[in-house]
């Protein structure tokens, strides 16, 4: 995830040292939705020999790459210390010899090398500069790799402050708008939602949409309001 500074609303070094099953279920709610999507991008597009998940937190989608490609090289990266910890002890207890996982802090993203795929997924909401990270993402990507992004855009900034405003609109009965408005702040003040026209403004190249060879999900919000898209370098 990102660095967290006193303006940042979650301290995700503490956030993984503390979370229960239902906090950690809550900050990866759609992985499932990465990994089919991720496979069938590998389908059309080939296995990519090098793959790094910026934002990896837990390391779901990381795993889950290294484990069913083993020919791939796999580094997830997170800025919060506890959960990169955590995730070399599960590398080394299942005996994943092709993943490893370093520390990067959005926006700024310099690793000592360049990759085939570079995904960012349920990351960029929580980052101010998003354009900037953006960028640097995109400088990681080697020649004719892809960057795949995944983002929450204006669709979701409208929907969701709806539900902040009237929460009993809200199918859970749960939901608990102070918790989540502090935690989407950046979003919901707009700061960091983006677009097509803001992703290719920043990176001078127009993302493309995952559904020219796959079909859209059944969960609509997966296409509407949270959008991934691949970018090819």
């Amino acid at each position: 995830m990102t660095d967290t500074t006193a303006d940042e609303p979650i301290d995700w070094n503490r956030f993984w040292s503390e979370a229960d099953c239902a906090d950690r279920a809550s900050a990866t709610p759609s992985t499932h939705h990465v990994r089919g999507l991720l496979a069938d991008f590998f389908t059309a597009k080939g296995v990519p020999d090098s793959f790094a998940d910026v934002g990896c937190g837990p390391g779901v989608v990381t795993f889950h790459v290294a484990e069913c490609y083993p020919e791939v090289t796999a580094i997830g990266y997170d800025a919060a210390a506890s959960v990169l910890v955590e995730n070399r002890q599960q590398a080394s207890e299942r005996e994943v010899e092709n993943v490893c996982f370093e520390s990067a802090v959005l926006p700024n993203f310099e690793p000592d090398r360049q990759f085939d795929l570079v995904l960012c997924f349920g990351t960029l909401a929580y980052v101010a500069a998003s354009k900037c990270a953006l960028r640097h993402l995109y400088d990681a990507v080697a020649p004719d790799g892809q960057l795949v992004v995944g983002y929450l855009n204006q669709r979701w900034q409208t929907h969701h402050q709806r539900l902040v405003d009237s929460p009993e609109r809200h199918p859970n009965p749960e939901f608990e708008p102070e918790r989540f408005e502090e935690r989407f702040q950046l979003v919901l003040a707009g700061e960091s939602t983006l677009s097509y026209r803001q992703i290719h403004d920043a990176l001078g190249t127009w993302p493309r949409s995952f559904w020219e060879f796959t079909d859209k999900p059944a969960e609509r919000w997966a296409w509407h309001h949270a959008p991934l898209v691949w970018i090819p370098k």
